[in-house]
């Protein structure tokens, strides 16, 4: 799940894929924590997810996850260590950064791989490097918003050859929570805002 050469993040596990890999995904039940649910099911991992609410839980299941946290009330960590009997996951796609950094590298397996893409909590985190060394963990990550028109464009490219194919195949949909007019732009960041949705909002453009 990744094309290192044409800049995609890599998730891949101790194996160089996703095939028996745990993954962890921060959001599970937001458009980008849907679409990776899917992606790490379709290439054999094992899913655990963090949500909000039973029923966004309810949601990542449907999906695909074997396990799903709502971390108001349940410590993920402790949660991915009974599902690997202590190992940690191999992977873990997180959204949130902050605090969650430091209990993101507990939940790491030895060789585990850590992929930060966004961080609503916060951009800065303070984390146990002798960990990090223990462990012989990789902490990653990516942004499209910095890259190079070209960079952008071999990412596409890739995607096209790489990912487009599965869901052609039926492999994986985009999860999407409801549709708008344009013009009704201001409902839909709304709804963003009040965090009920499941998967992607979209503005249609006629």
């Amino acid at each position: 799940m990744g094309v290192n050469s044409a800049g995609i993040v890599p998730m891949t596990g101790p194996g160089g894929d996703l095939a028996g890999a745990v993954v962890l995904v921060t959001g599970g039940a937001s458009g980008i924590g849907t679409t990776a649910i899917q992606m790490a099911v379709a290439s054999g991992a094992r899913v655990v997810a963090t949500v909000g609410t039973p029923a966004k839980g309810t949601a990542c299941l449907r999906l695909g996850a074997e396990r799903v946290v709502t971390y108001h009330d349940r410590d993920f960590v402790a949660e991915v260590m009974d599902l690997t009997g202590g190992r940690g996951a191999d992977v873990i796609l997180d959204m949130v950064g902050g605090d969650y950094t430091s209990r993101n590298l507990e939940a790491l397996a030895v060789e585990g791989r850590l992929v930060q893409i966004a961080f609503l909590g916060g951009a800065r985190a303070e984390i146990d490097l002798s960990r990090v060394m223990r462990q012989r963990l990789t902490i990653t990550g990516s942004t499209l918003r910095a890259r190079s028109v070209a960079d952008k464009a071999a990412i596409a490219s890739a995607v096209r050859t790489h990912v487009w194919p599965q869901v052609e195949g039926g492999a994986w949909r985009p999860v999407i929570h409801a549709t708008y007019p344009l013009a009704a732009a201001a409902d839909a960041h709304r709804d963003l805002e009040g965090g009920a949705h499941v998967g992607k909002l979209v503005l249609v453009v006629r």
